[in-house]
């Protein structure tokens, strides 16, 4: 006789029509982070009023979700349902066999051939805005990554198709989107359509992000373009279903998600990394006696990306203390088995990975930024305990693109630049669609050698 699963615990703090909504609000990484210590691998709490939402908390379970079998049973969830508002039916908000399908069509623009020639593009790309950065200025890292990340996404996915004076002009809309998304998913659906003014910013960012680019599409398609970027892929690929050319829209929904992905989160993690080289001197160090002893005099390029380790420890150690996803959702479709736990059709499901990479039972001193905790034998972690990209058939398509990027970009900047804080200076996380730093001022200085000593 099979024993019968606990009950599934609910935390404390929900209002009738509100939901956990003020738990949520203004923050919420403190409630997500206070229920892994709290409760145990399954939490219900109302992230929508009328919506019953399981917390998925251990590592076994999570990767259970998003892997075969379990992964088939499900769809996206009330997080993508917000994003599809704004990118419509993409390869980031779709699943089951629309997913697959949307992911072969655009994997050849992520192949290992382009990604020598992008590399030489995000170099040269680096190397202009650096020119812009003066030693003794005081500026704003995050916003400046963002923009970096922007230039770069032009050039190499699009090829200067859509020029960056289009893309400047969606980078306000996009930050009014992501913005409300992340407030969003915790309003009560009749908040939603009250003519409040966060839904009319939402409504107006959300137009004219998808007009901007709709028009782009259409005068692109006119000209015949065909330079191999991305664009040109999504222009000449064939509907699986219906054997046709991918319409506007369909094309439109996946520039606007390579936008938004390829801006907010590469933007984020840039910042990161250099705020924690500013506090941490010795990884520093380590750093530049890598990219010294590997580089040289010479510029990165396609072949050093799986050459420089250390850099790659820092960078994945960014990606687990600053994980830029806080919550990303699933929805059974049929009755599913998750561990002990039978769920019906209809229940949603969310991780926290952000929570989930800060875990204490996990990683040791899990607020420590420690690169070190990634060399070989260092720490054993089960499956399922780190997924910045995530895991499974949705595993971030771009993950290969955007490791070049980050890899290419730092070993340019760093061996000319180096970033200071004032003294005392912290920078928190900040939680919206995705998690990304708050305001981060830092000042600009030469760096005089790429010796480190």
């Amino acid at each position: 006789m099979t024993a019968e699963p606990p009950p599934i615990p609910r935390a404390a703090g929900s209002l009738p029509l509100f939901g956990h909504f003020f738990r949520l609000f203004p923050d919420p990484l403190p409630f997500i982070a206070s229920l892994r210590h709290d409760h145990g691998p399954l939490v219900e709490i109302t992230l929508q009023p009328g919506i019953r939402t399981l917390v998925v908390q251990d590592p076994s379970l999570i990767r259970a979700m998003l892997t075969n079998p379990i992964a088939d049973t499900l769809d996206k969830g009330s997080f993508f349902d917000e994003m599809r508002e704004v990118l419509g039916d993409s390869v980031v908000t779709v699943g089951g066999d629309l997913h697959s399908a949307k992911r072969r069509q655009l994997q050849p623009a992520f192949a290992r051939p382009k990604l020598g020639h992008y590399v030489d593009t995000m170099r040269t790309e680096t190397e202009t805005a650096l020119n812009n950065w003066k030693p003794g200025q005081r500026i704003d890292v995050r916003e400046t990554m963002i923009h970096l990340s922007l230039d770069m996404l032009t050039k190499t996915v699009f090829s200067d198709s859509l020029d960056g004076t289009t893309f400047r002009q969606l980078r306000q809309n996009m930050a009014v989107v992501m913005d409300s998304v992340g407030l969003r998913i915790m309003m009560p659906g009749w908040a939603k359509r009250l003519p409040l003014p966060l839904n009319r910013r939402f409504d107006r960012a959300r137009r004219a992000i998808r007009a901007t680019i709709s028009e782009a599409v259409a005068e692109l398609r006119s000209t015949g373009h065909n330079t191999g970027d991305m664009l040109s892929v999504m222009l000449h690929v064939q509907d699986e279903r219906t054997g046709r050319p991918l319409t506007d829209q369909q094309i439109c929904s996946e520039i606007i998600t390579l936008a938004l992905a390829g801006t907010e989160n590469t933007g984020s993690v840039l910042a990161w990394v250099l705020y924690e080289l500013a506090r941490h001197p010795d990884r520093e160090a380590n750093v530049l006696d890598e990219l010294e002893q590997v580089l040289g005099d010479r510029p990165v390029t396609f072949a050093d990306i799986s050459r420089l380790p250390v850099l790659e420890r820092v960078i994945k150690e960014v990606l687990r203390l600053h994980v830029t996803g806080w919550i990303l959702t699933r929805r059974t479709l049929t009755e599913t088995r998750l561990g002990p736990w039978t769920l019906p059709a209809g229940t949603n499901l969310a991780y926290c990975q952000h929570a989930l990479h800060r875990d204490p039972d996990l990683y040791p001193s899990p607020l420590q930024f420690n690169p070190d905790r990634w060399l070989d034998g260092a720490q054993e972690l089960p499956p399922g305990a780190l997924l910045p990209w995530g895991a499974g058939k949705h595993r971030c398509i771009g993950e290969r693109f955007a490791m070049a990027e980050l890899i290419t970009a730092l070993a340019t900047i760093l061996r000319t630049r180096r970033f200071t804080l004032a003294s005392g200076q912290t920078v928190r996380p900040v939680a919206r669609a995705t998690v990304r730093p708050g305001k981060m001022l830092m000042t600009v200085q030469k760096r005089e050698s790429t010796v480190a000593h």
